[in-house]
């Protein structure tokens, strides 16, 4: 194993089971020039300190855009800052957060920066991150063990001062869905030929699955991907049974409303409706979590949790519900735990909130709907 797995145990709960042993794994994205409207790292305050004093959903504060969140084997997360590339171990009984290393080559100009974070489908055996980056010429997936040195897995999306897309999940099968963004060009997102404005659909060496890499078309920016899994699906005689899985995009508008779409293989998503449909008053849509017969999605504009039933087919069923509904400012990535819990990053040092002395911080909650509070 590449990678030491972080296991409980010493004074303060957490400790590496044994030493890192990072593998170099390529060239670092290139360096982009310094933004004056990046802000200097900042050292981890103490989860739950500052105005959160005894908040019981706070598990980590005094970050900088927490953007992407990934959950380990042993219960902690890992949380990917989007303007200093920095990756922040946090823990569910608000242990003190732990700095764990900085991706180098990241450029956070616009609203670019790490935009994504996932964790390999094989992490117990080659301790790998995934993230989705810009860089100064463009957006890329690159992958890297802790403290090791990022390599590219799929280079050359386009990179623009805004709608620079995020999205990454890895389906049952260990391929990898991207989600990409127009940076402004909504012709770029209806070319077959560009990789902007699309859902990808790639294997974990950057390959593409069925022969291109383009699943959709017609996106506007596809700020996360989540995915709904359901036993049952279909298998060949005699073999056990593949489960089902409904794929989730979030799309952020420029203008009109923001959207979560359906994804289906070869859609063109500038004439297929949404799913849902969010008022732009109440979206920027930043993340989303399928848990429990629902999709939740976080809004920075809105500043709330969308929450959204689903049928067995996934389709939205029934009302919507919101909750969080500016409690705790802009929020963005939204992920769910084996217990039924949302883990939700705020986004309030991002140059657009209002951020208090605490931002920016993890949340971990167990939602009011009904329909999220079963265990995966």
């Amino acid at each position: 194993m590449t990678v030491g797995l972080l296991t409980a145990c010493g004074s303060d709960g957490y400790r590496p089971a044994g030493p890192f042993r990072p593998v170099p794994e390529g060239a670092p994205p290139e360096v982009g020039p310094p933004s004056s409207s990046a802000p200097m790292p900042r050292d981890p305050a103490q989860p739950g300190a500052g105005e959160d004093g005894g908040d019981p959903n706070v598990v980590a504060s005094g970050l900088a855009v927490p953007t992407g969140l990934v959950l380990l084997p042993d219960g902690s997360a890992v949380v990917g800052e989007r303007d200093t590339g920095r990756l922040v171990q946090v823990f569910a009984d608000r242990s003190p957060a732990r700095e764990l290393m900085t991706v180098p080559g990241i450029d956070p100009s616009g609203d670019g920066g790490l935009l994504g974070l996932a964790v390999s489908p094989t992490f117990l055996e080659d301790g790998l991150f995934y993230a989705y980056v810009s860089t100064a010429t463009d957006n890329r997936v690159v992958r890297f063990p802790l403290g090791g040195t990022p390599n590219p897995v799929l280079t050359g999306i386009p990179r623009g001062e805004r709608h620079n897309g995020g999205g990454l999940v890895f389906a049952p099968d260990g391929t990898l869905f991207v989600g990409t963004g127009d940076v402004g060009d909504p012709a770029l997102a209806r070319d077959p030929n560009s990789l902007a404005g699309k859902v990808l659909h790639i294997d974990v060496f950057g390959r593409a699955v069925g022969g291109t890499p383009v699943h959709t078309v017609g996106h506007r920016d596809v700020t996360a991907l989540c995915q709904s899994v359901q036993s049952g699906g279909t298998g060949a005689p005699g073999e056990e049974s593949a489960p089902a899985t409904t794929l989730y995009a979030t799309d952020d508008a420029a203008q009109g409303p923001d959207a979560v779409d359906l994804v289906t293989a070869g859609a063109d998503y500038s004439v297929v409706p949404p799913l849902v449909e969010i008022p732009a008053e109440e979206g920027g849509p930043g993340g989303c979590a399928a848990a429990g017969g629902a999709i939740f999605v976080g809004t920075l504009d809105g500043q709330r949790v969308h929450a959204f039933a689903l049928d067995g087919t996934g389709a939205v069923v029934g009302e919507p519900e919101e909750f969080l509904v500016g409690q705790y400012g802009r929020l963005r990535t939204v992920v769910p735990d084996p217990e039924g819990a949302l883990w939700i990053t705020t986004s309030n040092r991002d140059g657009i909130g209002t951020p208090v002395e605490a931002d920016d911080r993890v949340l971990r909650i167990l939602p009011p709907s009904a329909a999220g509070t079963s265990p995966l």
